[in-house]
Formats: structure tokens, C-alpha cells, sequence
């Protein structure tokens, strides 16, 4: 029989050889038991910020940044939820979301039709300290953004339909919180630190009766007040000059008219709590508990600020920390507790939270109250360093695109912190001391002094909890916390 021959291909002798196997020399030098060391922090130098003032007041900050053709920009008006009148909580940020629902000279489908043809982003909002308005842009297109970044600060209509819907939308934005158990913990935590009556207490959001009160006019009267440009920085990073971009900011803004403005004044500090209480909500059949325990903490200007951030790196900032570990990986009560410092214009409240098991409830509360108590001890070296490392190593992350060095430059400007901060902010992590972190703890952790807020079930929880002898236990309402809380 005859056929076609054998192609060399199909020989088994003429296959080519199989790929080497790479060498496995200095392989098992490798001990795989040990993490790898971790290496020196990589240098970060950050290009100096320029100032330049308007001639209505404007305040201008650049940072050039050549190496893509984009620009960051972000507006602050040196007005948040902290300056809402009382009764009328909620309008600041109100007045924010409307900024670009209409113009004199644009509807909301035109702004947005303009932003998408720019191929631009832009946002507005507000904070507890300031409004923001946001851009960005590439280079080319930055003279049409910036004119329409303008239009929406200087000339906004209100318009009356478009207030309606948004109002009617938060209405249903706070009526949909009563179902949810961590937004009353929260609402109820910043009530028992403040009081209804101060701002941090209130509501940034607005609460059901104060949207409901909420009329255009109240917006309108709240931009006329604040929104003015001597009260406001203006932020922009990216491929420009500073010259040159303060030209081009010149012709966007120089006809907003600058105006007097109430002087910002920070809300003072409470007086601090004579002693614990545990204040339980029910939520009934509950599966979970809502779990937020603090104080009044401190202000974002505070001489503390970096033994305090190494210090809540170590007990509850990081996935690492003593309170993760515990409670999520060793007793296995939630799926993470951490804790914070909410520094802002005053003392904003330092905050221990998580969100635990229900049946689980008082054994979580006795591992937050041992690792609170723990923190006046002395930190062992190797966590000071890890956590230092920690703080250091991420710290270039923070400033990878001209969007997020704008935002550093921003949060600089809002607490009028010195424009060449993060030059220091390593130098400075490293100088904490165990001492700094002993000392800090002790003084702003004081387990004597703290709010425990518990959202669960009352049936379930209430008699472990006070049979713990923590601290008096007050019951609240759920329509008492809505009535009258914060809005996270």
C-alpha cells in the first residue's frame, strides 16, 4: 500500500525538544514562611504649589504637573453643612446638588450634553466645611470647561421643578434609612456626642421635617451668602502654567462679584461627657448589631495629629490593626471593626465601629472596651514600626494623578494648613514615638468617657448588654434618632 509519507513533524524523533526548566538556583534559599522584608519608602517630590488672588478675591493655587495634557480643578467655598441655619439643615448640600440642574444660560441637558461633548468630568458638593465644585479636563479643552465650571457657580437658576424633584428624592433617600441599622447607629452616635442643637449633631442631609421645610428661596439665599468669590480657593493642577491658567481664570470668573460674607466661625467644642452610656435602639428580629462607641475627638488642626494617626493606624485604621484582628479574625463577630478620627474645622468625634452578629453583641463590646483599654499601654516597637511603614509606604499612592493632588492641595486649603505639608509628612510619621502614641491614647481614648451606641435587637441584646455594667443604659427611639439626627 503506498500513501504519503511521514512529514518530519509527525516523527516522534524529529519533535522539537520541550521547553528548559528554568533553574531553581537560589530557590530553596527562599524561606517562604517569613514575609518578605519590607524596602526604604520611595522618595516623593511633589512640584511646589503658586498662589495668585483675582481682583474680585478669588484665591488661585496651581500646581503645574506636564506630564499628561489634563487639568484637576476643584472650586471650595469656605461654606458647608456647619453653616446650614437652624431648622433649615440640609440646604448646603441642596444648593450644591442644583448648581448644575440649570444656568441663565444653560438647562441641565445642555450642561450635561456640554460636559459629554468636552469629553470633561464635573461634579459639585458639600461637605461639613466647605462646597466643592469639581473638573477635569484635558488642556485643550480647559478654556470651554472652565467657562462652563463658571456658568454653573456664578449664574445657577434653581430652578423650581428641578428643586422639587431633588427634594422629593431626599425625602425618599430619608425615609428609606429607617431600614437602615448602621445610618441610625451613626445618626444616634453624633446626636449623644453633640446634641441636637450643634451643628455636628444635626443634620447635614436634612432630616425629614427640615426638607419638608426646605423652600427654593432658602437655596437661593444660602448661594447669595456664601457662594462669593473672596470667600472661595480655587485649586488646579495639571498641565499649565500658573500664569497662564490665572489669565484663563480670570476670563471664566472675574465677573463673579465678590460680597460681604458672615465670618466662618468653628462650632465649639461640647462639653466633654462625665461619664459612659450605652444608648440601645431596637431594631426587632435584627440579625446584626450596629455597634459605634467614641468621643468627642479633636480638630484637623490639632498639634496631635500625627501621634493620633499612628496611634488609630495600630488600633483600628488599618486591616491589620487590633481591632480587625480581633474581632474579624480571631472571634470571627463581623466582617470588619476599625476606627477613626473625623477631624474637621472643630473637633469632630473619634469613632470605634462595627457592624457584629447579634447574638454576638456584648462579647464584640467587651473586645472593644479591651482593646480601647489597651491602647494606654506601651505599643510594642515592631507594631510603632509597622504601622509607621504603613503610613509612609502607602503614601505616594495618594498622589498618582492630577485628580488626587488636587484633592490633597483642596483638604491643604479647607483646614489652611501650609501648602508645602506633605514635604514633612513622612519625615514627621517616622518622629512618632511609643510615648507620643502611650500619650495620645490616654488622652483621647478615655474609656471613662465614651458613647456606646447599639442598633439591634432589644429582646436579644438588652440583657447581655446590661448585664455587662458597662455604663447606664439609655433606650431610645428609632423615630427619636430620625426626628432629630445626623445624616451620615
Amino acid at each position: 500500500a503506498s500513501g504519503p509519507a511521514a512529514s518530519p513533524a509527525a516523527s516522534p524523533a524529529a519533535s522539537p525538544a520541550p521547553p528548559a526548566v528554568p533553574s531553581r538556583a537560589g530557590a530553596d534559599t527562599l524561606d517562604r514562611s517569613r514575609r518578605p522584608a519590607l524596602g526604604a519608602p520611595p522618595a516623593l517630590t511633589l512640584p511646589p504649589a503658586q498662589e495668585r488672588t483675582l481682583p474680585n478675591g478669588l484665591r488661585l493655587v496651581v500646581v503645574e504637573h506636564h506630564e499628561l495634557p489634563v487639568v484637576d480643578a476643584a472650586l471650595l467655598v469656605h461654606a458647608g453643612a456647619e453653616a446650614d441655619p437652624a431648622g433649615k439643615e440640609g440646604v448646603a448640600t441642596l444648593t450644591a446638588a442644583l448648581l448644575d440642574e440649570g444656568t441663565a444660560t444653560r438647562s441641565a441637558l445642555q450642561i450635561a450634553d456640554q460636559v459629554s461633548f468636552l469629553g470633561a468630568g464635573l461634579s459639585t458638593s458639600a461637605g461639613w466645611d466647605a462646597s466643592t465644585v469639581t473638573l477635569h479636563a484635558a488642556t485643550a479643552q480647559l478654556d470651554s470647561a472652565l467657562a462652563l465650571m463658571a456658568d454653573i457657580v456664578i449664574r445657577p437658576r434653581f430652578p423650581a421643578a428641578e428643586f422639587e424633584r431633588l427634594r422629593k428624592e431626599r425625602l425618599t433617600g430619608l425615609l428609606q434609612l429607617r431600614d437602615r441599622a448602621p445610618s441610625i447607629a451613626d445618626r444616634a452616635f453624633a446626636q449623644q456626642l453633640y446634641g441636637a442643637s450643634h451643628p455636628y449633631g444635626r443634620a447635614p442631609g436634612g432630616t425629614e421635617g427640615s426638607t419638608r421645610g426646605l423652600v427654593r428661596s432658602d437655596v437661593e439665599r444660602f448661594w447669595r451668602t456664601h457662594w462669593r468669590p473672596n470667600n472661595a480657593t480655587l485649586v488646579v493642577v495639571g498641565d499649565v502654567t500658573a500664569d497662564a491658567v490665572a489669565a484663563r481664570v480670570q476670563r471664566a470668573f472675574g465677573t463673579w462679584a465678590r460680597a460681604e460674607v458672615p465670618p466662618t466661625v468653628s462650632p465649639a467644642t461640647p462639653a466633654a461627657a462625665t461619664g459612659a452610656t450605652v444608648v440601645l435602639i431596637d431594631r426587632p428580629d435584627a440579625p446584626q448589631s450596629s455597634v459605634r462607641i467614641g468621643l468627642v475627638g479633636v480638630s484637623r488642626a490639632s498639634a496631635d495629629y500625627f501621634p493620633l494617626l499612628v496611634m488609630n493606624t495600630i488600633l483600628g485604621g488599618s486591616f491589620t490593626s487590633r481591632l480587625n484582628q480581633n474581632l474579624r479574625e480571631t472571634k470571627g463577630y463581623t466582617y470588619g471593626a476599625g476606627s477613626r478620627f473625623d477631624m474637621r474645622r472643630a473637633a469632630g468625634p473619634f469613632v470605634a465601629s462595627a457592624e457584629v452578629t447579634g447574638a454576638k453583641t456584648d462579647s464584640a463590646l467587651v473586645e472593644f472596651m479591651k482593646e480601647l483599654r489597651g491602647m494606654a499601654d506601651t505599643v510594642p516597637t515592631a507594631e510603632l514600626e509597622k504601622a509607621k511603614q504603613y503610613l509612609v509606604l502607602q503614601m505616594p499612592g495618594d498622589f498618582e494623578t492630577t485628580g488626587d493632588l488636587a484633592g490633597q492641595v483642596a483638604g491643604l486649603v479647607r483646614y489652611g494648613l501650609p501648602l508645602d505639608y506633605y514635604d514633612a509628612y513622612a519625615r514627621r510619621v517616622q518622629a512618632v514615638t511609643q510615648a507620643d502614641v502611650q500619650r495620645v491614647a490616654r488622652q483621647y481614648v478615655n474609656p471613662g468617657r465614651l458613647a456606646i451606641v447599639v442598633v439591634g435587637d432589644r429582646k436579644t441584646v438588652e440583657p447581655a448588654v446590661r448585664a455587662l455594667n458597662l455604663a447606664p443604659v439609655v433606650v431610645r427611639d428609632v423615630g427619636e434618632v430620625l426626628g432629630a439626627g445626623a445624616v451620615p
